[in-house]
């Protein structure tokens, strides 16, 4: 027998909220401080590819260094307001109903793994480059790629401006994950160095979604039978 459960209903802890209030907090801390400064937080916190690889340390010195811990905090450092509203915009639209499905706990799971993994993936790919790799952009394509893999035929609501109405609509996910995409490939030529590391880090976050969505469906089927 299969019970129907309300796929809207939320739990007490919605981490999709509890993210976007972090990325805002540590940008506007960011933001707050003076230029020489947010150039040493991003440099220190951010994903450096020469501070992972390249250092001429074996590889298992240079897996086991603590400099890995910047894969993780790079998540929640983004260097201007269109960079960060561009990721909170597709974090609240796809995480809200993938935390619904997923539940809380794997989708924190999902979000900061997935970044994690982006990040390292743009590292790898810039070796030895001294740029910083920053922002949640992995994390967010690991959501969208976990959200088309769950719901390939979804569709989203949009309140979208018509003059001086608001005109609400339902459009398929695919729109939105198109306009993503393309979002993201205009970034990807914002810069030879920093291109390079969101066009990689993105490709790296959507397919460890996909593969995190593949292997969780079981657990999800279970969980929303009851």
């Amino acid at each position: 027998m299969f019970v129907h459960v309300d796929t809207r209903r939320r739990s007490r802890l919605c981490w999709a909220t509890m993210l976007v209030v972090v990325c805002v907090v540590c940008f506007v801390v960011l933001a707050l401080s003076g230029r020489a400064e947010r150039i040493w937080i991003m440099l220190h916190w951010g994903t450096v590819p020469a501070h992972l690889f390249g250092t001429g340390l074996p590889l298992w010195e240079q897996i086991s260094d603590p400099a890995l811990l910047r894969l993780f905090t790079a998540i929640f450092i983004h260097g201007g307001w269109l960079h960060l509203l561009s990721n909170l915009l597709f974090l609240v639209i796809f995480s809200l109903p993938a935390e619904r499905s997923l539940g809380s706990p794997r989708f924190l799971l999902l979000f900061l793994l997935g970044g994690i993994v982006a990040n390292l993936i743009g590292a790898i790919s810039l070796t030895g480059a001294r740029v910083a790799i920053i922002g949640c952009s992995g994390a967010v394509s690991a959501v969208v790629g976990a959200y088309v893999t769950l719901f390939p035929r979804a569709k989203l609501g949009l309140v979208v401006p018509l003059g001086l109405y608001l005109e609400f609509v339902r459009v398929p996910a695919f729109v939105l994950i198109g306009i993503w995409a393309l979002v993201q490939l205009l970034f990807s030529y914002a810069g030879a160095s920093y291109g390079a590391v969101v066009w990689w880090t993105h490709i790296g976050g959507f397919l460890f979604g996909i593969l995190f969505a593949l292997f969780s469906r079981g657990a999800i089927e279970r969980r929303l039978r009851g």
